[in-house]
């Protein structure tokens, strides 16, 4: 079998079993790397870009090695090639567990328990809830939802197509790493510098696709192609501000603003300002089914651009 289609079978099933069973309950792999990777700080970190980058380098080579060994113990057997794939794509995309915890915090700002909003809102995202009312808490969720939908689904499958079990891994890695250390927080300020910047670079094509799918499912082109165009380019992340622009535009409210991140405030401009309306709770569920919506139609494309790839490549 072709490794275009063992990429389309196995991604495909992989997608399915994040939808139906959500990540792994027991020895998720990417877990795993992440307690590796942080025995490797242990050992390394110095207060110095360099030994960041040797880091980097190490978790991030480490995780693409060891896939690409997978993926050459199974060359020549299709149905392991497959399974593997699926596997590898059920492990590092976690869309319905993304939709899980945000429907949760949703559930409580529904049901008036701001406390257990709060106490659940880290499952998301690294803001302090602390001080957040409501309303806040629902446009951290929204915002969460969004640009995760980049990083947990649609950039996995975007490397997973350009680079088959390897590229999938490397990017969960590199993603794993930025939430790890690639914060500005004083102790990761200079060692974290090169897992943020290759957090940027991987991100790119991933926050792009994302942003073009959600004016697409999202019910609102022209008001999401709008708050993309206008408003992207001032938020401080290059990859998240097209996203959750786009995701602004799509369901018509404002996101961005005022945030504590990290131990700091910090004054984000407003996405898609001139045309929406605060979030409400209810918007937390129209986020995480365009999620859904962007998630499938990114594996379509995927899938797609991988088959097309191959059939050039043949011909």
């Amino acid at each position: 079998m072709r490794a275009d289609r063992i990429f389309a079978y196995g991604a495909t099933a992989g997608l399915i079993g994040d939808l139906l069973l959500g990540d792994p309950r027991r020895g998720h792999p990417v877990a795993a790397f992440g307690r590796a990777a942080a025995a490797v700080e242990s050992r390394l970190w110095r207060d110095h870009r360099g030994w960041g980058a040797l880091h980097t380098l190490v978790c991030a080579g480490g995780a693409a090695g060891a896939a690409a060994l997978a993926a050459r113990a199974v060359r020549g057997r299709p149905a392991a090639a497959v399974a593997l794939t699926a596997a590898v794509t059920w492990s590092v995309v976690g869309g319905t567990s993304l939709g899980r915890e945000a429907r949760a915090v949703g559930d409580a700002l529904a049901a008036g328990d701001l406390g257990t909003a709060r106490q659940r809102l880290p499952h998301l995202c690294g803001r302090d809830p602390h001080a957040l009312d409501g309303q806040q808490i629902a446009r951290a969720v929204v915002e969460s939802v969004a640009e995760n939908t980049s990083d947990a689904v649609v950039g996995a499958l975007v490397w997973g197509a350009l680079g088959g079990v390897p590229g999938l891994a490397a990017f969960r890695a590199v993603n794993t790493l930025d939430a790890m250390v690639g914060h500005r927080s004083p102790r990761h300020r200079r060692y974290g510098w090169a897992s943020a910047r290759l957090d940027d670079l991987a991100g790119w094509p991933g926050a792009r696709l994302t942003a073009v799918l959600a004016v697409v499912a999202g019910g609102r082109p022209r008001e999401a192609v709008h708050a993309w165009r206008a408003d992207a380019g001032r938020h401080p992340s290059p990859n998240a501000g097209p996203v959750e622009a786009a995701f602004a535009g799509a369901l018509g409210v404002r996101l961005g603003g005022t945030l504590a991140y990290g131990g700091r405030v910090e004054h984000r401009p407003v996405l898609n300002g001139e045309k929406g309306r605060d979030v409400r709770v209810a918007d937390i569920e129209r986020a995480v089914r365009l999620s859904r919506r962007v998630s499938v139609l990114a594996l379509g494309v995927c899938v797609a651009g991988r088959l097309a790839a191959g059939r050039r490549r043949r011909a």
